[in-house]
């Protein structure tokens, strides 16, 4: 692996960025805090190999030992899916890490700053974090939000997630100058759903019109921040809105009764509900986060294109 400082980058994602050829990093919480032993580390192998099939190098990111990881061995992937222990790291955990020598699975936040330092332009992940119900109280806002206006990196998501307050999450990414766009849908998705009841901000429609988008914002335009890319799940395997809702506030209820807070919120709840769907949201997840790693492999490589 090449190294600079506690920064590592495994060789066939240095290869790549040195020919300029597309890369995706991949978020890695979804691996030690997102699902159980085995099928975590079965997604994570096979979404590595659908950025592959579609044209780029995938590039899982995570701390380990205190070194910020670009891309990540078989055996570090087993690491992060089977040992007790390993920290759920946002940005503001980064510096602990390093500094401890800890080992933690990056959020998008994370995966998004060490993306960047890495070169690397095009995240993918599930859906991303936001605004809480009930953050008025709380003040309960996912650091996604904050690393999507200050680094310039587009995430490739299913929406956010809806767990959340999906309508106070699209104002605060306003607020915050963040692109925000949909891919082929005048509707924007949340998570499970193709429709979350709210319009899509911006509709672009394919790989290469939003390439066109990321070039405009960094290349053309000189904007610092990312771009959220909500791309909805396949309608196959989305379960509607109006029934996975029921489930969902069941979970807020059982969440508030616990008194659970912070970071283990959002574990909580995808837990709940994954049970009282009797698995069916685990399916639907695991069916989106493939057809977002194929999506952003496309999208990365019609980027390098604009910049060859």
């Amino acid at each position: 692996m090449t190294s600079q400082h506690s920064l590592t980058i495994l060789p066939e994602v240095a290869a790549a960025r040195a020919a300029g050829r597309p890369v995706v990093a991949l978020e890695s919480t979804i691996i030690s805090h997102g699902m159980p032993y085995p099928q975590n580390i079965e997604m994570a192998v096979e979404v590595e190999d659908i950025v592959r099939a579609n044209g780029a190098t995938p590039a899982t990111i995570a701390v380990i030992d205190g070194d910020c990881c670009v891309g990540l061995s078989p055996a570090q992937l087993e690491r992060l899916a089977t040992e007790h222990g390993v920290h759920k790291a946002t940005t503001r955990d980064l510096p602990w890490l390093v500094a401890t020598r800890s080992t933690g699975a990056t959020t998008v936040a994370a995966t998004m700053r060490i993306a960047a330092l890495a070169g690397i332009r095009v995240v993918a992940t599930g859906g991303i974090g936001g605004v809480h119900r009930g953050a008025a109280t709380s003040m309960d806002i996912s650091a996604d939000l904050t690393e999507m206006a200050l680094t310039p990196v587009a995430v490739i998501s299913a929406g956010i997630k809806s767990i959340l307050d999906i309508r106070l999450t699209l104002e605060r990414l306003e607020t915050l100058g963040v692109p925000v766009v949909v891919n082929g849908s005048d509707d924007f998705p949340s998570f499970y759903s193709r429709n979350s009841g709210l319009p899509a901000p911006r509709r672009v429609d394919g790989p290469a019109a939003l390439a066109a988008v990321l070039h405009a914002n960094w290349n053309v335009l000189g904007m610092s921040s990312g771009i959220s890319i909500a791309n909805p799940i396949p309608m196959a395997d989305e379960i509607p809105a109006a029934e996975i809702s029921t489930f969902i506030e069941e979970a807020l209820t059982e969440l508030e009764l616990q008194g659970v807070s912070g970071q283990d919120v959002t574990p909580f709840l995808l837990k709940r509900i994954v049970e009282r769907t009797d698995g069916r949201s685990l399916v639907a997840n695991l069916a989106l986060v493939r057809n977002n790693a194929a999506t952003a492999a496309a999208i990365a490589a019609e980027y390098a294109k604009l910049q060859a």
